[in-house]
């Protein structure tokens, strides 16, 4: 078969390409932004691409695609000229030619017949994938999986797996299972599409401001989610979340397993002692120990719910805490970028993908407690950051900003491009907030207020303008 991906370059229709690559497909694709590193990616797997949506391709010789593939960026929405943005949908549905989604595609061809565990949330759905496709994987099931990013323990985002089997007699599969709506004719939310067995629903916040209206829309589409989930399934599902109480209290028809902490619901999963180094306890009795690299209780939260979503699929809660004492993350969640030596003391530079206040919050309070774990309790973290996600960019959460930066020593604002005020939602933190409307003036700001020792923690879900390489430069110059 051969396919054309519409949106090639994204993370999910990505790995959609490289699953139907491995799978022996023809694959091509186009995007509006065809570069680096996933274009390379995507030609080394033998994948062509064309720059842009223009319907000319369809004239080219030999150019008869079985099927189109559409993501999620394709709209139908016409430029200020009155053009159409996307010439080539326009034409393949003038022309009647055969289109379908990519969550529509990888249900039909890759995720038939398989165990699915679907890993859901708000916040902390790409590093739960990748603990839990890391635990199969060492238990020996061969896990395919698709991850929206690059787990640092397989150095791939998408692979199809192995012929290993669970006990039922069926491979498994490992999916990062997104809330965010699959297609411009298609408003459900991606993850319908999967039919897990096993479904994490890990937490629940509104966020995706520009497609749902509310957390009641989100809290629904979850429901959709469970519903397709078998009697034979499992959900496991964080109990401290009053949103996902409410998912379940509109009809649920699989086992429930509970994680979190503190928890004392019968039979559930929860951890004692410190996120680096912890014991898993299930219906409060001791069943596995965790140690290893990975900070913040976020990640030990991760973990239980990785933890209990193996177990439905024959993996014991040991044998995964001993394979996540040699997880090693994922690209872009508090990943070192470089360390600049100083007289008086390093300055380290972190990436993290953060863009939702709670998220924010989360990184900068799990840097905080690596810190004073690592007898630095006094070193400064200094939060740069742009609000660059669709919900962020809407300034439907402003007020949270504040808060979110509360354990940052100081905290600098990208907010070039936004409609909303970034300086007035910064207000309440005083000095220790500042503003800029470029990239150049940001890297100003910073490096007049940076110090040896200090913690440079740098927050978005794009490429911040290379923020990181720049402030290493920079830093460097400053040191010779």
């Amino acid at each position: 078969m051969h396919i054309h991906i519409l949106g090639i370059c994204g993370t999910f229709m990505g790995g959609l390409a490289a699953l139907a690559r491995e799978a022996g497909h023809q694959v091509t694709g186009c995007d509006a932004g065809v570069y680096p590193p996933m274009s390379d990616q995507l030609r080394s797997l033998g994948i062509a691409l064309t720059e842009g949506y223009d319907a000319s391709v369809l004239a080219e010789t030999g150019f008869k695609p079985d099927m189109f593939v559409i993501g999620n960026v394709v709209s139908r929405a016409r430029l200020p000229d009155g053009n159409p943005r996307y010439p080539l949908m326009e034409a393949i549905l003038d022309q009647g030619l055969p289109y379908t989604s990519g969550p529509q595609w990888l249900a039909e061809h890759v995720l038939q017949g398989r165990h699915v565990l679907a890993v859901a949330g708000t916040h902390g759905k790409t590093s739960t994938t990748a603990m839990l496709a890391w635990i199969l994987e060492q238990a020996g099931l061969q896990p395919g999986f698709l991850i929206g990013g690059v787990p640092l323990n397989f150095g791939v985002s998408a692979r199809l797996g192995g012929p290993a089997m669970t006990p039922p007699g069926r491979p498994v599969f490992v999916i990062e299972a997104d809330e965010y709506d699959t297609a411009f004719f298609d408003k459900r939310s991606k993850f319908v599409h999967y039919r897990p067995r096993t479904a994490i629903l890990n937490n629940l916040e509104f966020d995706h401001a520009d497609i749902f209206d509310d957390l009641a829309a989100i809290e629904r589409q979850f429901h959709h989610l469970v519903r397709t989930v078998p009697s034979r399934g499992r959900l496991v599902v964080n109990a401290a979340e009053e949103s996902l109480t409410r998912v379940l209290a509109q009809g649920c028809w699989s086992e429930q397993v509970f994680f979190g902490p503190g928890l004392s619901r019968s039979g559930g999963f929860t951890a004692r002692g410190e996120p680096q180094d912890f014991e898993v306890l299930k219906a409060g009795q001791p069943v596995a120990s965790v140690e290893w690299a990975i900070s913040g209780l976020h990640n030990q939260i991760n973990a239980l719910a990785a933890i209990a979503a193996a177990e439905h699929v024959g993996v014991k809660p040991a044998e995964a805490a001993k394979a996540l004492s040699g997880f090693e993350n994922v690209k872009r969640r508090m990943e070192v970028r470089g360390v600049v030596a100083r007289q008086g003391g390093e300055i380290t530079v972190y990436d993290d993908f953060a863009h939702h206040p709670t998220a924010i919050h989360t990184t900068v309070d799990g840097l905080r407690r690596q810190l004073a774990s690592n007898g630095q309790a006094s070193a400064r973290i200094l939060a740069v950051f742009e609000p660059r996600s669709n919900t962020m960019r809407l300034g439907t959460m402003t007020a949270q900003l504040p808060w979110s930066l509360e354990h940052a020593d100081l905290a600098f604002c990208h907010a070039g491009g936004l409609d909303w005020d970034a300086r007035a939602a910064l207000a309440p933190m005083g000095a220790r907030a500042q503003v800029a409307d470029n990239l150049i003036d940001l890297l100003a700001q910073v490096l007049a207020a940076v110090r040896p020792g200090d913690h440079l923690l740098c927050m978005s879900n794009g490429s911040f303008g290379g923020i990181h390489g720049k402030l290493l430069s920079a830093l460097a110059a400053l040191a010779d």
